[in-house]
């Protein structure tokens, strides 16, 4: 497992209000946590890319049931208002929270298989007699 990076509190400030109530954005973020006006949201965020990455990813994760309720709701009332949107919007989240769809492949083994191949060449001329090909 990976050593956890010491975060200053304003970092950390940072990454809560990113997730949380800036709704993602950066920069309101930034205000939220006590950034300067004049620190650009690039020097915010580089040391601390993967701890916002694995903030998102816990993010998906805490949400990945409410897309889910989402899809079983579509279940009951497909009339519903938005019904395509939110199927659209709950199936990115459970890719992306990692719930995947089971596809199963069965294989069976039997003796003697029987393999198709490609028809053979024949030495006779397409051409009816009319080229050089021989």
């Amino acid at each position: 497992m990976a050593d956890k990076k010491e975060l200053s509190e304003r970092q950390q400030a940072l990454i809560d209000y990113l997730t949380g109530e800036a709704k993602g954005n950066i920069r309101v973020a930034m205000d939220m946590a006590g950034y300067s006006k004049n620190t650009s949201p690039t020097n915010a965020i580089a040391p601390i890319k993967d701890e916002v990455v694995d903030a998102a990813q816990l993010m998906l994760a805490m949400n990945a049931p409410k897309a889910a309720a989402g899809m079983v709701g579509i279940i009951d009332d497909p009339s519903a208002l938005g019904a395509k949107n939110v199927v659209a919007a709950a199936k990115e989240v459970l890719d992306r929270a990692g719930v995947i769809r089971k596809e199963r492949l069965e294989i069976t083994s039997a003796e003697g298989g029987m393999f198709i191949l490609p028809p053979k060449k024949s030495n006779e001329c397409a051409c009816e007699g009319n080229c050089t090909c021989k």
